[in-house]
């Protein structure tokens, strides 16, 4: 691709982008006996040691408790005081570039010049008065190449794109039973965390806890506009 022409796309333009359009998410949910809330309390703590005690991973804990407590859980003093252990991880990965076509271009205009066919080239000569004319005789064994230098090629566009992802565990903190496990991922312009994170969180929690073993795709609208359930 490297004689492409390739158009950077700016990254302001990228997260623009990123909060005026929906954001979709595919939620695959596990469950097995998740109590109804009925005075349940519950505690969120990183699944990932290393994430334990950041003011980031606080940040992100204060949306699971949130939507927990919208469900009816009450949020404990500490992991100790519950009765139901929240586990969860977040995560971005590095990104990879895509490449996409988005028409032929034609860096030269020549009038001669026909796309997909040939070249015409003009030929001189006199007609029955004996005037100078031109015509221009299409010769079929010059055809348009994709890389040609010349002429240039295709309009490409340039972007990397980000696999963002949470997981988020149930467990009886008495007995250590898995009481329901999920996942949500998404594909999106944008690796930031603090733009991905609510929103997988959000994902998460629509219809929750979902059809044990159905993965779903979820589309969470910008603003307040409402979440969307896609049937596939």
């Amino acid at each position: 691709m490297k004689g492409a022409k390739l158009a950077a796309v700016p990254a302001i333009a990228l997260g623009l982008a990123a909060c005026a359009t929906p954001f979709s998410a595919d939620v695959s949910r596990f469950e097995s006996q998740l109590p109804a809330p009925q005075g349940q309390s519950f505690f969120v703590v990183a699944d990932d040691p290393a994430l334990a005690g950041g003011l980031e991973f606080s940040l992100y804990a204060d949306r699971v408790e949130e939507e927990m407590a919208e469900l009816g859980y009450v949020q404990a003093a500490s992991p100790e005081d519950a009765t139901l252990l929240v586990r969860f991880d977040y995560g971005v990965s590095d990104g990879r570039e895509r490449i996409r076509s988005t028409g032929f271009g034609y860096g030269y205009r020549d009038p001669f010049y026909r796309p997909w066919y040939s070249y015409s080239r003009p030929v001189l000569f006199r007609d029955r008065r004996g005037n100078t004319r031109v015509a221009y005789l299409r010769d079929r064994s010059w055809g348009y190449g994709w890389h040609d230098p010349f002429f240039g090629g295709p309009d490409i566009t340039s972007y990397t794109v980000y696999t963002s992802g949470i997981d988020l565990k149930i467990d009886d903190a008495a007995s250590g039973e898995r009481l329901f496990e999920g996942k949500a991922e998404a594909v999106s312009t944008s690796d930031r965390l603090q733009y991905l994170v609510p929103n997988l969180v959000e994902a998460m929690f629509t219809d929750f806890p979902g059809n044990s073993g159905e993965t779903v795709r979820i589309s969470v609208a910008p603003e307040d506009q409402p979440v969307r359930r896609d049937e596939r």
